[in-house]
């Protein structure tokens, strides 16, 4: 389910069924990173839409929480938090992040919740009839991610 109208319904109406929201994390910046930044935006978009239809139904696929990049450990870790305890009042029992930004493998340890780092690829050059076959292939190899979790 996504954060759209209809789905809103959807998870209104099967709310006990669904106990997993993911979230991408997303860099901003208008420096001189912000292709790149951009870059990441599109794949995480891609993947994570792929990985919502694979587990339609079982999985709340939220917005893309933004963040600055020159946000310190502390500043991150306060966000995470924020949403995680938001999520968990709710009943929410998995929150999985996922992004490209490399900075989150160094605090993840600390990190609440689930977090996913799969290095992007720019999507810029790519017909959009082979995006989907790529991203498919990515989401297999995630696949075992959420269903570890969801076995603890």
């Amino acid at each position: 389910m996504k954060w759209i109208a209809q789905d809103v319904d959807l998870y209104s109406q099967s709310k006990e069924y669904v106990d997993t929201v993911l979230i991408p994390l997303c860099p901003l910046s208008l420096g001189t990173q912000m292709k790149q930044l951009a870059s990441m935006y599109e794949f995480n978009t891609i993947l994570t839409n792929e990985i919502e239809r694979q587990f339609k139904g079982r999985l709340f696929l939220f917005p893309a929480a933004t963040y600055f990049t020159d946000w310190t450990k502390e500043k991150k870790l306060e966000f995470i938090h924020e949403w995680t305890s938001k999520l968990s009042v709710d009943g929410v029992k998995h929150v999985f992040f996922i992004t490209s930004d490399s900075e989150w493998k160094e605090i993840e340890s600390e990190m609440e919740g689930t977090l996913i780092w799969s290095p992007y690829i720019p999507m810029d050059h790519v017909e959009d009839k082979y995006k989907r076959s790529m991203m498919e292939d990515q989401v297999k190899q995630l696949l075992h991610i959420f269903i570890q979790k969801w076995r603890q």
